[in-house]
């Protein structure tokens, strides 16, 4: 047994004083009062009277410097992404591939499913982001390669996949019904986004086959006075949103304004990629974000942890509300919640020790080797 003290918690969505966790055969074995008895027997860590909270949780990144998985999909970069991530302080993610050729697509599809029984857990599918969007709202997206979406298509990805697409980023105005009905159906999470749908549009398909949006206000109609469009649906509906905390994607007075709009429906991705000079999608550095070699904004260079810190300090936002973006309501998003994203009994003890300015001093990973 391993007891966790001296830290404050986040526990039941809000951070907690004067509580203790107990730690045995990789799970979470007690929470409790800090003045219950320690048995001597076991080992007690003290926390320094920094933070413990979950390991976080990011739904859309293309890869970690190295491991470019969404642009050259295979099991090495699979597992280097994984590797990376826990270091960094996350416990679960979706490997995210862009608009791309079939061949790509179904690399990502064959690399997912082979690296499934190698995975050490925070690997937690794909998400496809493409190629079924509006070519009016590309972004870095080739609209060479944007198509609309067939039954066909999608039953053979299904199937290739066993299960491993989690999540797909669509323009929904421009697709058949049965198709987002097919993904649905399949318990793909279905997100708005690189969409041009108008507030009429939105109000068709959000909250019934549509539940999330894909980075708000990045790759959307702008808020309009006449025309009030897909982000004033999405506000109204109260769907879920991720949202980029890098100050470059979207400046932080809007994080602020998303957050008081959407409360615990707004929650966190870094979008981050990794330079490449090859394939569809060449990233090159620019400061502390990503361009293409035309100079349009393509990614982000933030580790997950610190839009977290973003939130904080430059968008205001509660330090608990900031770390539920990250960890509770993407789980949620993904229909994970019962698993991932917050410290209860019984669950496996992925958990983060952060100091007092919410940087990271150690992470807890567990799994089945």
């Amino acid at each position: 047994m391993v007891v966790l003290t001296n830290a404050t918690i986040l526990y039941q969505d809000v951070f907690q004083k004067d509580l203790q966790i107990g730690l045995k055969d990789q799970h979470i074995a007690f929470i409790d009062n800090v003045e219950k008895a320690i048995e001597e027997e076991v080992e007690v860590v003290d926390l320094g009277g920094g933070y413990l909270v979950p390991g976080l949780i990011d739904l859309q990144l293309y890869g970690t410097e190295g491991s470019f998985f969404g642009g050259n999909p295979s099991v090495e970069h699979l597992k280097g992404m994984e590797d990376d991530l826990i270091q960094q302080g996350v416990s679960g993610f979706l490997a995210t591939v862009a608009t791309n050729t079939d061949e790509i697509v179904e690399q990502a599809i064959n690399a997912a499913t082979a690296f499934r029984s190698q995975s050490k857990g925070a690997f937690l599918g794909l998400h496809l982001e493409g190629p079924f969007l509006n070519p009016q709202k590309k972004g870095a997206h080739p609209d060479s390669l944007i198509r609309k979406a067939t039954i066909e298509n999608i039953q053979r990805w299904l199937d290739m996949a066993h299960g491993e697409i989690k999540m797909m980023t669509i323009a929904p105005e421009l697709q058949d019904i049965e198709v987002l009905k097919l993904l649905k159906s399949h318990g793909v999470t279905l997100s708005v986004g690189h969409s041009n749908a108008t507030y009429e549009e939105s109000q068709q398909f959000l909250n019934k086959e549509v539940s999330t949006a894909t980075h708000l206000f990045n790759a959307m109609p702008p808020l309009h006075h006449r025309e009030p469009g897909l982000i004033l649906s999405i506000f109204e509906k109260k769907s879920f949103a991720s949202i980029i905390p890098d100050g470059i994607h979207v400046s932080y007075p809007m994080i602020k304004l998303a957050k008081r709009e959407l409360g615990r429906k707004l929650f966190l991705i870094t979008d981050a990629v990794a330079s490449s000079k090859e394939g569809v999608y060449k990233h090159q550095k620019v400061d502390d974000h990503y361009e293409t070699p035309e100079g349009i904004l393509s990614g982000s260079a933030i580790e997950l942890l610190e839009g977290v810190r973003n939130c904080i300090e430059h968008a205001e936002i509660d330090a608990a509300e900031a770390f539920l973006m990250a960890t509770t309501i993407p789980a949620q998003v993904i229909g994970l919640q019962d698993q991932l994203g917050s410290i209860e009994v019984g669950r496996r003890a992925n958990l983060l020790w952060l100091d007092k300015d919410f940087n990271l001093k150690k992470v807890w990973f567990t799994f089945d080797e």
